[in-house]
């Protein structure tokens, strides 16, 4: 299971969100690019990254700090927020990022979806985010109708290899994953299933493990000191 610490950016600063409520936002560091060279001196695998500006905005609000990660981090890095044209997907590729994670346009727009799967392959994951099961859009701003499970087989079907599932109700709330919607997501599916939201503890990186899934986000854990980058690696070693 990779082990992908987040830097979710808003306003060219390292925050983090709980609940994705923009009002209720904590500052973890002045510079994006630090706080990556840091996760990749950890022995970190891949980097998540995410414009929170860009989730409210489908704009490309962050760009300048997101090129500025890739110019100057040796491991890979997926990127989301505010993706919503074929533009911006170029752009990013063309900085080195490795993975485009799309959300609102998966869901509002799967023409768009299939046409970016299309050209960029396993570039592409659909990001999942999900409040009492139902997909939320707009840097979670809207509650949608379509419940996360039902979608499965449409992204299957459009050829998406990796989501991200996201509980909001989790999100930063230090209290753990929601473990029984994971194991349900992925044994619906054949892709690739990252979880995130509440990701706390070891023990919580146990539990995870024991679901095979690909991979798991962990953010506001490691930047409040709950847990330590090393003892999650640790964990994942241990037989």
């Amino acid at each position: 299971m990779i082990i992908f610490p987040a830097i979710d950016i808003r306003g060219g600063k390292c925050v983090r969100l709980e609940q994705g409520d923009y009002n209720k936002e904590t500052v973890y560091g002045d510079s994006p690019v630090e706080m990556a060279q840091l996760w990749q001196a950890k022995g970190a695998e891949y980097i998540h990254i995410v414009d929170l500006d860009g989730a409210k905005s489908g704009m490309s609000e962050n760009a300048q700090a997101i090129q500025d990660i890739a110019k100057n981090v040796n491991i890979p890095i997926q990127v989301g927020g505010g993706i919503r044209s074929l533009d911006i997907i170029e752009q990013y590729t063309s900085f080195g990022v490795d993975r485009i994670i799309i959300g609102t346009a998966a869901i509002d727009n799967l023409t768009f979806l299939s046409e970016a799967t299309d050209v960029y392959k396993e570039k592409i994951a659909v990001s999942l985010d999900a409040r009492n099961g139902r997909l939320a859009t707009d840097g979670w701003t809207d509650t949608s109708t379509v419940r996360a499970r039902d979608i499965l087989p449409t992204l299957e079907e459009i050829g998406v290899q990796t989501i991200v599932y996201t509980d909001i109700a989790k999100d930063g709330m230090l209290k753990g994953p929601n473990v029984a919607e994971l194991t349900k997501m992925n044994e619906a599916t054949s892709m690739n299933v990252i979880a995130s939201g509440g990701v706390t503890t070891t023990e919580d990186i146990a539990a995870l493990k024991q679901l095979d899934l690909y991979g798991a986000i962990v953010g506001k854990a490691l930047y409040d000191g709950k847990v330590t980058f090393e003892q999650i690696v640790g964990e994942l070693h241990e037989t």
